[in-house]
């Protein structure tokens, strides 16, 4: 073993090597086990920083404390995302070729603000959303960024859509303009809560997020969101921009985006498209009608760290307007400009960001290594389980489905005999759903849909199985048989 580094120079090489060994080893022997760790830590607030020292350390410390403290102080209060038995919210898989994508970013550590400071970060970015967009069978015509998140794309949607009013809102802002009307902003009443954020980071205001019904099977009803896009023109308001979802947060529900598009094009509005969770489901063929109409959106976002197994972060943006994207962004001091400016793409231009990770490796990774019919395989496999699950709650004569499953993510909750709709029937579901998660042994999450508390299962792990399927609707089944015998 070499020295340790000197004052004021890095690890030594042979040190690196030797622990990054120990660490992929680390990595490796987690996930060959991880059946065995429990989803949930067993912690309370404030027990992982009391096992940490106030001050960090004045002298270096070895690496082998610091791997040490992994096991001693960090994993017992890590929640397993990497498990097969997470069910929560949008399951999600930082897969193996992923984390090394991952791990070469990392050891690169490149800013891909220009071309110039990484033309292979900037080019490999371009190849490989080429690569996802004719997968999700999207047209040409779409023009393709990295962000970090759907909340992040999103906004930048909001802001381009803004930005193509040309009522110089770039120029001259929105405070103290009395010339310029209220801008409205029309989701779903499922939408996920990004649109809002960014609806109030961008100045339009939380009261101008106008929340459009949805029907019974939790869709944007498009007669509704016309009659309101009339009712604002009627009161003077100004239209903006409909943000329309493939695959909802709560019940992964599919807007009808082919009929939103169609009255986007009338008002001539912008319309986003967020598939941030369902669009990565056209990666299968005879699933790509999911993104029906997407092809007339301006804007469209889709997470492959959500169901495409690349780790967190990465959040594929596509707009048929670039131009008005950059419009809205760009902005570039004399020491950002380079000779090649004029011939190349700099994605600096086309965001709030200025330094931009090399995320374009581990999407290139994934995609290379599962390959098309590796990724729909393993979409399709996780909708079969999901398919599994949804035939045992319908024939379980307590348990009910409490919206469609057109993906891998079931909402439903128990109806005992005898308890009706209303706050004691979610309360008891609210103590099944806190009763299941206390084993420790898998994990749910929940919503409310129209009042009413329902357990979330999303499915779509690399490593669930129908084993891991079984054990945990076996586990809800037998906690409710012990909840319900002592009602």
């Amino acid at each position: 073993m070499a020295e340790r580094a000197t004052d004021t120079g890095d690890m030594p090489a042979d040190e690196f090597r030797t622990y990054g060994h120990q660490l992929i080893d680390w990595i490796a022997d987690h996930f060959e086990h991880i059946d065995h760790t429990p989803v949930l830590p067993a912690v309370k607030p404030g027990d992982i920083s009391k096992r940490l020292p106030e001050d960090a350390p004045g002298v270096g410390e070895s690496m082998d404390a610091i791997l040490a403290d992994i096991d001693r102080v960090i994993m017992p209060g890590v929640t397993q995302w990497n498990h097969p038995d997470f069910f929560a919210y949008f399951s999600i898989t930082g897969s193996g070729p992923g984390i090394l994508g991952d791990l070469l970013s990392t050891a690169l550590n490149v800013n891909g603000m220009l071309w110039k400071t990484c033309p292979s970060a900037t080019e490999l970015e371009q190849v490989v959303l080429a690569w996802l967009r004719r997968m999700l069978g999207l047209p040409d015509s779409f023009w393709g960024i990295v962000y970090d998140t759907a909340s992040v794309s999103t906004m930048h949607a909001l802001a381009a859509a803004r930005e193509q009013l040309e009522m110089q809102i770039r120029d001259r802002g929105m405070a103290g303009r009395a010339e310029l009307p209220v801008l409205r902003v029309y989701t779903s009443d499922q939408a996920h809560s990004s649109v809002e954020k960014a609806a109030i980071t961008l100045g339009f205001g939380h009261e101008n997020v106008v929340k459009i019904p949805s029907d019974e099977a939790f869709r944007m009803r498009p007669e509704a969101l016309a009659e309101a896009i009339r009712a604002d023109r009627a009161r003077g308001y100004q239209p903006v921009c409909v943000v329309a979802t493939v695959g909802t947060t709560s019940t992964t529900s599919i807007d009808p985006v082919p009929a939103i598009a169609g009255i986007c094009e009338a008002e001539e509005l912008w319309l986003h498209v967020d598939g941030a969770y369902g669009g990565s489901a056209a990666v299968v063929p005879e699933m790509q009608q999911v993104l029906a109409g997407c092809e007339r959106a301006d804007s469209l976002v889709v997470n492959p760290h959500k169901w495409l197994f690349v780790p967190i972060d990465f959040s594929a943006f596509y707009t048929r307007k670039p131009e008005v994207l950059k419009r809205a962004f760009s902005l570039i001091p004399e020491y950002l400009r380079t000779p090649e400016d004029t011939e190349v793409e700099n994605y600096m231009d086309y965001g709030i960001q200025l330094g931009r990770r090399f995320r374009a490796l581990k999407l290139w990774f994934v995609l290379r290594y599962f390959g098309r019919e590796g990724l729909a395989d393993r979409i399709r496999h996780h909708m079969n389980l999901a398919r599994t699950v949804a035939r045992k709650i319908e024939a379980h004569p307590t348990f009910q489905l409490m919206a469609p499953v057109p993906f891998s993510t079931l909402c439903f909750r128990a109806k005992p005999d005898g308890m009706e709709d209303g706050e004691e029937l979610n309360a008891f579901n609210e103590r099944l759903l806190t009763a299941v998660n206390e084993r420790r042994d898998v994990f749910f999450s929940h919503t409310r849909l129209r009042g009413q508390y329902v357990i979330r299962m999303a499915i779509g792990n690399l490593r669930t199985t129908a084993h891991h399927v079984d054990h945990a609707w076996d586990l809800v089944a037998k906690t409710y048989q012990e909840l319900s015998g002592n009602r």
